[in-house]
């Protein structure tokens, strides 16, 4: 079998007979030139010269990904000079199995700085995009809390950054706590470390508020603050967060997703901390306002119960006494006017009352001579004939009552009878 020819062997293998592994190195060359060569973008993650040749990896822009390149002296005469680990590039590669070595290499052909237009462009593309879906919107900025027991910070291990924000908040506030996570600030290992820092400290309950700070850099040094995953990851967190980039010029979209943007890690601190000494003079000031208050009002008090209690009303009680006084008198003399005009003009009206019923009382009749003649019964007798011979009657007189008894009607002149009628009616 090794006599076997490796281009010409196309039989399935088996276990019986298996493939030569140069055949398989050689199937795998095959397969892999028909690929031919293509463009990729990337990230230098690394880049070596040994012997007039350059050999590197190439890093993927968002996934975890990396594959090494080689770029033969032959072509990197054509290449832009200043090329280095960290440069975003795009690159004209052609995959090369080498059958002896069982080893992939992808050969650069070609290679291009990515220009700094083009990252903008991407980067505003992606502010747009952000934007839209509501991750800079002010409404959903948290404030921070006003004194913070445990403070979280994410930077560079050693570097200036931290010592600013630790040195600037224990002068501010000396009894203040920080958790400090560590985690590459540049380079290929930001993305991912900064992220899990940022959600370590924020599934900590103890942490108050989380600070992500860097001393500054270049524009390039400052991309992965700009990255997709690490944005999204700020914008879910739950504790405030604290954007303390220190890049004025080219501002990360970190800064637009955080709930505060400090300008330096030294005015992160001040932002997250208060000073001790303005706090304590704020406090003062407040007691003396305050107490100025209070004062102020106890003697508008005291003033207006000392100009109450010098009025005339108060000054003296016996004119209220001598004022009520002559108001009973006067009301009682008026009682008496009016209740003696009352009874003189009841007295009046009764006499004329008892005048008017003595001119129609009965008796008044019987005092001019006339009699009421009236039978057993009580009824009174007003004609002759009511009243027939044999009938005992009951005469009323002026004075006294007389019986007798009738004897029938008599005849009477015409004059009688008319004088008689005359007399009744009246």
């Amino acid at each position: 079998m090794s006599d076997a020819s490796p281009t010409t062997s196309a039989a399935p293998s088996t276990a019986d007979q298996p493939w030569p592994v140069v055949a398989l190195s050689t199937k795998l060359k095959e397969y892999i030139d028909r690929l031919g060569s293509v463009w990729v973008e990337g990230e230098i993650a690394q880049w070596g010269v040994s012997g007039g040749n350059v050999y590197g990896k190439l890093k993927d822009l968002t996934a975890d990904a990396t594959v090494s390149f080689t770029v033969w002296s032959s072509v990197r005469g054509r290449l832009p000079d200043g090329l280095g680990q960290g440069d975003r590039v795009t690159a004209l590669v052609k995959a090369n199995w080498w059958v002896k070595g069982g080893s992939l290499t992808m050969q650069v052909l070609d290679m291009r700085r990515v220009g700094l237009g083009d990252l903008l462009e991407r980067l505003e593309r992606l502010r747009r995009a952000l934007a839209a879906e509501g991750l800079f919107d002010p409404a959903r900025k948290r404030p921070l809390p006003f004194l913070p027991h445990c403070v979280g910070l994410v930077t560079g291990k050693d570097s200036d950054a931290e010592k600013d924000v630790l040195r600037n908040a224990q002068l501010r506030w000396p009894s203040v706590q920080f958790r400090v996570v560590h985690a590459a600030v540049q380079g290929d290992r930001a993305v991912s470390e900064v992220t899990a820092a940022i959600r370590t400290l924020d599934a900590d309950p103890d942490v108050d508020v989380i600070i992500v700070a860097r001393g500054g850099g270049d524009f390039q040094n400052l991309l992965p603050f700009s990255d997709e995953s690490l944005v999204r990851a700020a914008a879910a967190c739950t504790t405030p967060l604290v954007s303390a980039i220190g890049h004025e010029n080219d501002r990360p979209l970190l800064d637009d997703v955080a709930d505060v943007r400090a300008s330096t890690p030294t005015d992160a601190a001040k932002r997250v901390v208060p000073d001790v000494g303005d706090e304590l003079a704020r406090v003062q000031q407040a007691r003396s306002r305050m107490l100025s208050r209070v004062t102020g009002a106890i003697s508008t008090e005291v003033e207006r119960i000392q100009a109450i209690r010098s009025r005339p009303v108060l000054a003296g009680t016996a004119w209220i006494i001598d004022s009520r006084a002559e108001e009973l008198t006067r009301y009682v003399a008026r009682g008496a006017e009016l209740t003696e005009r009352l009874i003189e003009r009841a007295s009046l009206d009764l006499d004329e009352r008892r005048a008017h019923l003595r001119a129609l009382s009965p008796q008044r009749t019987l005092d001019r001579g006339y009699a009421i003649v009236q039978t057993d019964d009580g009824d009174v007798v007003r004609e002759a004939s009511a009243a027939p011979a044999g009938t005992a009657l009951r005469v009323t007189l002026a004075k006294g009552r007389l019986t007798a008894r009738s004897e029938g009607e008599s005849a009477a002149s015409p004059d009688s009878r008319s004088s008689d009628h005359a007399e009744e009616r009246t």
